[in-house]
């Protein structure tokens, strides 16, 4: 059985491929039937590569992936609603208000969160980020036209808004920008390959995975041997300025996540591991006196993989929860 959180994380990335366009432009992948993801139709695709600017109305609950100009109208009272935003991992997100009519003075908000929230719980978490949490958080109602255009820091962000008076609303046209340095970055899909480079930079990196996967880490330089250390208590990299390490848990923050190992040393080969838990992060720790690469690539953990347990398989630390 699924957990709760990520039957709630895989409703969101259902939603957002619904949310790439109205129900003529879906097409479901021919895949197997646990395969939670839709494809954009060709007609879809032909409109957009078209130069035309994509329109649609947003619900009190949305996910969006896609460039366009967005509308929430009000009509009735809308207390507790919230749009997703997720671009490609080398993809930053712009927003930008075009119209808004709410009551600030009467409770409405409408606020811009740098990253995602999900049950309390925060991507990139506050160690990962370069601004404190309460920076992230961007008021209309109290910046109102000093900052009409935000942008995030990651491939993700949200708004959060409250709409008292039916008719009242906003909309938003949404932009993408390219990331040549990706940091912190929410995997669209199950399967893929990436590169995470830290050009001489102190901060830390996390790319988040919301499905139990095998990866591969087939390339590591942290500018310092070999080795590959399953965590231990007293044991890992403590000491040592950069390296990477993967963790696996039931919600989004990666700070609240269980660590499972460590790689604190360069090499190049492949190390495979078959992680069971409901999210999968490798986050990237850099002291930024060198310039740290990785590159891997993920799967998602189909159930044969799962019950074949071999010696480099960590699945053990999150069937459990499961």
């Amino acid at each position: 059985m699924p957990s709760a959180f990520q039957f709630q994380c895989h409703f969101i990335l259902i939603f957002l491929a619904a949310s790439k366009g109205e129900t003529r432009y879906l097409e479901v992948r021919d895949a197997g039937e646990d395969e939670p993801f839709l494809l954009l139709s060709e007609d879809l695709k032909r409109e957009l590569s078209a130069g035309q600017i994509y329109r649609r109305s947003l619900r009190c609950i949305d996910m969006l992936s896609i460039e366009g100009q967005f509308t929430f109208t009000a009509e009735q009272p809308q207390l507790h609603c919230a749009t997703f935003f997720i671009g490609e991992p080398e993809e930053l997100i712009t927003i930008d208000y075009d119209f808004v009519n709410i009551d600030c003075q009467g409770g409405d908000f409408l606020k811009v969160f740098d990253g995602w929230i999900l049950k309390g719980e925060k991507f990139p978490s506050s160690l990962d980020h370069p601004l404190p949490t309460s920076q992230r958080y961007i008021d209309f109602c109290e910046s109102g036209n000093i900052q009409r255009s935000i942008r995030s820091s990651q491939n993700v962000a949200m708004i959060f808004f409250r709409i008292h008076q039916p008719g009242n609303g906003f909309t938003v046209t949404v932009k993408k920008n390219a990331n040549l340095f990706p940091c912190n970055v929410i995997s669209q899909t199950p399967s893929g390959r990436f590169t995470m480079v830290i050009p001489h930079q102190h901060r830390n990196c996390s790319f988040s995975i919301i499905y139990p996967v095998v990866i591969k880490i087939s390339d590591l330089i942290l500018g310092h041997l070999n080795g590959l250390f399953l965590k231990k208590p007293s044991a890992g990299c403590a000491g040592v300025g950069d390296f990477v390490e993967l963790l696996g848990g039931t919600g989004l923050d990666p700070s609240k996540m269980f660590p499972l190992a460590d790689l604190c040393h360069s090499f190049h080969g492949s190390a495979q591991m078959k992680i069971g838990c409901d999210n999968t992060v490798l986050r990237m720790v850099s002291s930024g006196k060198h310039i740290n690469r990785v590159t891997f690539e993920y799967h998602q953990l189909d159930l044969q993989e799962a019950e074949n347990r071999k010696e480099n398989s960590i699945e053990e630390f999150c069937f459990p929860s499961i």
